[in-house]
C-alpha cells in the first residue's frame, strides 16, 4: 500500500532529529514507499467546502544537519482529493488557531484519514479530557477561584497549580501548605489565561519519575520514565528531564485497559498519557512524542506499529 502523506507540523528546518516523534514517523513512512508532503497550520484555507494546504514535497534521511530534501515546489494540496492520510502533528499550544486547524481538517475526515481525528482532538485537550477517568486521577480542581484552592490546599497539602493548556511543562508551580504566594499566583493565572487552571495534589514519589505511556490504536506499546532534574518537580523532557527504560506496573496496565478502548473508539491512534506514582495525570492527544527513546530503550519499532495501525484503517475506510 502507497500512501499520499500530508505532515501538517512546526517548520521541518528547525526540528531535533535524534528525539522527534513526528520525524521519526515521516521516516518510517519513507520506508514503507509512501510519499511525502510537508505544511504548516497556518497554510490551511477552505473554500466552497473544499479543504486546501499550500505543502511541498520532501523526503527525509537521519542526518543531523541534512535530514530532508524538497523534491519540488510548494503546491495547493486539496486535502480530499490529493491525499489519503494527514498527520496533524504541529505541537501546541491548543490555542483558537490550533481548534480552527480541527474544524478544517474534520471537512475532510470522511475521506482522508486525520491522525488524530481532529474532531476528537478538539473535544479532548490533554488536562480536561482526563478528567473523564476520577478515579484513576489524583485529587483535581479545575477552577478559577482563590477560596476553592486555598480549600483544596487545605484539604490536601501541598499543591501544584498549572494552566489547563499549556505544554511542556511550562507554568507549573508547586505551592506547599504554607507557601503564601497561591493568592498571587491565582491572581498571575487569572490575568494571563481566560481558562480556568489545574490544582492538584503534590505527589512526593514524581521525584522516582513520571511515566510516559504511549499506546497505539488503544494498545500500549512501550514507557519511558522520566525523572526531574535536580531541584525541579517537572520531568518533562523538554524542561531538562531525563529518560530511563522502564516497564508497566500492573495498576499501569489497568488504567491502559481501562482508557484504550475509548481511545481508539475515539480515533486516537497515537496517544502518550503521563503516569505517576499509579495516577493517572494526562492523556496527550495533540502531538504525542516520546516514541524514540522508548524505540531506543527497548529495541522496538513503534513509529511502524503506528503505521500498521494507520494502513489498517485506511483499508477498512
Amino acid at each position: 500500500m502507497s500512501l499520499r502523506v500530508a505532515v501538517q507540523m512546526d517548520p521541518i528546518e528547525t526540528i531535533n532529529v535524534a528525539g522527534d516523534s513526528s520525524f521519526a514517523l515521516m521516516l518510517e513512512a519513507r520506508a514503507r514507499g509512501h510519499s511525502l508532503h510537508h505544511y504548516l497550520a497556518t497554510s490551511l484555507s477552505a473554500e466552497s467546502g473544499r479543504v486546501r494546504a499550500h505543502a511541498r514535497p520532501l523526503t527525509v534521511q537521519r542526518e543531523p544537519g541534512r535530514h530532508f530534501d524538497w523534491q519540488g515546489e510548494a503546491a495547493t494540496l486539496d486535502l480530499a482529493d490529493d491525499v489519503d492520510v494527514v498527520l496533524m502533528r504541529q505541537d501546541p499550544p491548543f490555542d483558537m488557531g490550533y481548534i480552527t486547524a480541527t474544524h478544517l481538517l474534520e471537512m475532510v475526515s470522511d475521506r482522508t484519514l486525520v491522525v488524530n481525528d481532529p474532531a476528537e482532538v478538539r473535544n479532548a485537550p490533554e488536562k480536561l479530557f482526563v478528567l473523564r477517568y476520577p478515579d484513576l486521577m489524583p485529587p483535581t480542581l479545575v477552577t478559577r477561584s482563590l477560596a476553592e484552592a486555598m480549600d483544596f490546599r487545605a484539604r490536601h497539602g501541598a499543591i501544584v497549580v498549572k494552566p489547563l493548556h499549556g505544554n511542556a511543562g511550562a507554568a507549573v508551580f508547586l505551592i506547599d501548605k504554607t507557601d503564601g504566594n497561591l493568592p498571587a499566583l491565582v491572581e498571575l493565572f487569572g490575568s494571563v489565561w481566560n481558562e480556568p487552571f489545574m490544582v492538584q495534589a503534590f505527589l512526593p514519589d514524581v521525584a522516582l519519575g513520571d511515566k510516559r505511556i504511549v499506546l497505539v490504536d488503544g494498545v500500549p506499546t512501550g514507557a519511558i520514565n522520566r525523572l526531574p532534574k535536580s531541584g525541579e518537580i517537572r520531568s518533562n523532557l523538554a524542561a531538562g528531564g531525563s529518560a530511563q527504560a522502564t516497564d508497566l506496573t500492573p495498576r499501569e496496565a489497568e488504567i491502559c485497559a481501562r482508557i484504550g478502548p475509548d481511545l481508539a473508539a475515539r480515533g486516537l491512534i497515537f496517544v502518550g498519557i503521563a503516569v505517576i506514582a499509579g495516577y493517572l495525570t494526562e492523556i496527550n492527544v495533540t502531538s504525542p512524542t516520546g516514541i524514540v527513546a522508548i524505540d531506543r530503550f527497548n529495541n522496538t519499532n513503534t513509529p511502524g506499529l503506528i503505521w500498521d495501525a494507520i494502513e489498517r484503517r485506511v483499508a477498512k475506510r
